[in-house]
């Protein structure tokens, strides 16, 4: 069952132009899928696996030839797992410089594809971000007729009631297409299981090549129990007993290997904002839940609110926004700051009745648009998030 990625329409507009397309994302998101459903509607188009040690050893070492057997034949490239081709923007030059080829990568992690596959193409290469589904990408797979409400200013509250279950499974299991697709609670788990240890054995050990196993899935487990607080490096770093350096190097790797999102405080006045660390949520709910061992529905469990926090942070960012965070000394905190179109958009997220004192605080000393999200009556849907920001 093929599911319409948002991004394949973005990817459809680049394809008649010269330029490289990469599309970065976590393993198991739907990359492969995606490109081979564009591959099969081009003719002279063929597709390559790095995961074939002979088809990548080929093109690490002999460019020319893979050349002619893979790229002037044809009129379209695809290749999948390009982060295991070391140093392969030498290789990705050589093609867009000496034929006629165009080229369609794919890879998992985007600290390797920055170090090994792009430095050497600035100015030949768009980057795209693939990323677990979106709601509106879950909702088409689950319910499909459902979707075309989603983008409505005003929605019944029959509709809200039959969308809203599908936002607690969408919060406990995630996007990640082989877990909307598995028909068990069980087999969910299992497969967020395996999707883990996957990116433990092959982005982290195999990939990145990093060392810290036990601290690292010991700061997983810290930030998921912690997720939607402001980050303390120091209390992180007596938990994981990494070095202030390794901390903030594994943070990073969290966020560009598309485990967590960061969101940075907004302000405009140092003297009256709290500037301090970031916050961090989990890209994928799913994935965070794996790590607490905790499948419980959302009425039974004390981090509803956090879920639902991280919900909208992740359909923001999924969008392309920058997610901020606004915090004043005196204690005043708006979980969303969003900037688009010129346009400033304050949101709140509440699990039970809504208290906006804080929100009407913000709104007092900017022109922002202020909404709360919630499940109440007295709320905006959760769902409605990105058509509340982009209109």
């Amino acid at each position: 069952m093929y599911i319409k990625r948002n991004l394949e329409l973005e990817i459809r507009k680049h394809l008649s132009g010269k330029e490289i397309l990469a599309v970065l994302g976590p393993r198991q998101c739907g990359k492969t899928t995606m490109l081979r459903q564009l591959f099969q509607e081009l003719s002279k188009a063929i597709f390559l696996d790095f995961e074939d040690q002979e088809m990548l050893e080929l093109f690490t070492r002999d460019i020319k030839s893979f050349a002619k057997l893979y790229a002037e034949p044809y009129q379209y490239l695809f290749i999948d797992e390009f982060q295991y081709a070391p140093e392969g923007g030498k290789q990705l030059k050589y093609l867009y410089d000496h034929t006629r080829i165009k080229i369609i990568i794919s890879g998992s992690s985007v600290s390797g594809l920055s170090i090994h596959g792009l430095q050497y193409l600035v100015g030949r290469v768009f980057l795209f971000h693939l990323y677990p589904f979106t709601f509106e990408e879950y909702l088409l797979a689950k319910d499909a007729p459902l979707c075309s409400f989603l983008a409505e200013k005003k929605i019944s509250p029959p509709i809200i009631s039959r969308i809203l279950p599908h936002v607690q499974q969408f919060c406990l299991y995630g996007g990640y297409p082989r877990v909307v697709l598995a028909e068990s609670q069980e087999e969910k788990e299992t497969v967020l299981r395996n999707l883990y240890n996957t990116y433990i054995l092959k982005e982290v050990k195999e990939i990145l090549q990093l060392p810290g196993d036990h601290k690292f899935r010991k700061l997983l487990q810290v930030i998921a129990l912690q997720e939607g607080n402001m980050v303390n490096c120091q209390e992180l770093c007596q938990i994981t007993e990494f070095k202030y350096s390794e901390l903030k190097n594994y943070l990073n790797i969290l966020e560009k290997t598309f485990v967590t999102i960061s969101c940075l405080p907004y302000f405009t006045n140092k003297r009256t904002e709290l500037v301090k660390s970031p916050k961090i949520y989990f890209l994928d709910s799913g994935f965070r839940n794996v790590l607490l061992k905790n499948f419980q529905e959302l009425s039974k469990r004390v981090d509803k609110g956090a879920l639902y926090e991280a919900f909208v942070a992740a359909e923001l960012a999924k969008a392309g926004l920058s997610v901020k965070y606004w915090r004043s000394k005196s204690g005043a905190e708006v979980d969303f700051v969003v900037e688009q179109a010129g346009k400033l958009f304050a949101l709140e997220v509440k699990s039970g009745i809504p208290r906006t004192r804080s929100l009407q605080h913000f709104l007092e000393k900017y022109p922002a648009q202020g909404y709360v999200l919630g499940e109440h009556p007295g709320t905006k849907p959760l769902f409605q998030v990105i058509s509340i920001v982009k209109g």
